[in-house]
């Protein structure tokens, strides 16, 4: 006869069991080499002997270093997609929300870039990119425009990395508006139509409130995810673009370590990125904290 101590104690071992693999996966890919990367920012490590501890002169190396800096520039000044991103899956998913026909086919068409190799996609966009052959410039020539070499310019490479970023995430962002958007009451719009309110009032105040905890979602995650950009500038501007204007602080961080095995100072980027993500996640919880409201 099983007792009900016994069936408690047989459940309590499976839990274990079943939270066992995500745990020691957690322990082993994410909380050991994070100690050990915040040890060796201290270190002169190469990555293969010795660690030598030198204290805080990698730190005091990366407030001097211009390199650093331009990586810090770029990757900021690429989040400017996020912005342009949000506005236009928005606006699609808008569009998408008031039934217009052939609603699936579009969501499946935005979506296709979300799926896709983002090598794949970074191939195709450094050759639409091209400046002798690349599609941009070929539909540019339509309007007597002569598009530059978008790659290879200091100008223009970070822009045309901006467009290629929003075209591949519009998709994602679009279906979570989507989603959000019709989970709004239809009573909330009755309301305001009674009361007199036109379609930009009612947007105001009462989609946009709506969709804010989709928004908030967006921000941090796309925030997160644009601090570790790398994929796209390692394969279309592989030395870091003209005067190194492409160079993320992950692809400095990455040459770094496995171009000049100066693993240490790595390191310390590393960690600066990581206090960098993590401020600013911070931050946003605490405007959204600020911003939250019930709805009765």
């Amino acid at each position: 006869m099983i007792t009900k101590s016994n069936l408690y104690r047989k459940e309590k071992i499976y839990g274990f069991l079943f939270i066992l693999p995500p745990l020691l996966g957690l322990l082993i890919f994410t909380l050991y080499p994070m100690i050990y990367s915040i040890y060796g920012s201290f270190t002169d490590w190469d990555g293969l002997g010795q660690m030598s501890f030198i204290g805080l002169s990698n730190f005091k190396d990366l407030w001097t270093d211009e390199l650093f800096h331009k990586a810090l520039f770029n990757t900021l000044f690429m989040m400017l997609g996020i912005p342009i991103g949000i506005v236009l899956a928005l606006l699609l998913a808008l569009g998408l929300n008031r039934g217009v026909p052939g609603t699936t086919a579009f969501r499946v068409i935005y979506y296709v870039p979300v799926i896709s190799s983002l090598a794949a996609v970074s191939i195709m966009w450094n050759w639409a990119y091209n400046g002798d052959y690349g599609l941009v410039n070929q539909f540019l020539d339509l309007f007597g425009i002569t598009g530059p070499n978008w790659m290879a310019n200091k100008f223009t490479v970070k822009p045309a990395l901006i467009i290629m970023a929003v075209w591949k995430g519009v998709g994602y962002t679009m279906l979570l508006y989507l989603a959000a958007l019709q989970s709004v009451s239809r009573s909330y719009y009755e309301a305001a139509e009674l009361d007199g309110a036109n379609g930009f009032q009612a947007f105001w105040h009462i989609t946009w409130p709506m969709v804010r905890p989709v928004t908030f979602f967006i921000i941090v995650t796309n925030i997160i995810g644009g601090s570790q950009i790398f994929t796209e500038m390692n394969i279309m501007t592989p030395t870091g673009g003209p005067e190194y204007a492409s160079a993320s602080v992950v692809f400095y961080i990455w040459q770094k370590a496995f171009g000049n095995f100066q693993m240490g100072y790595a390191s310390a980027m590393a960690v600066v990125l990581g206090v960098f993500i993590f401020v600013v996640t911070l931050i946003q919880f605490r405007m959204n904290e600020k911003q939250s409201f019930d709805v009765d």
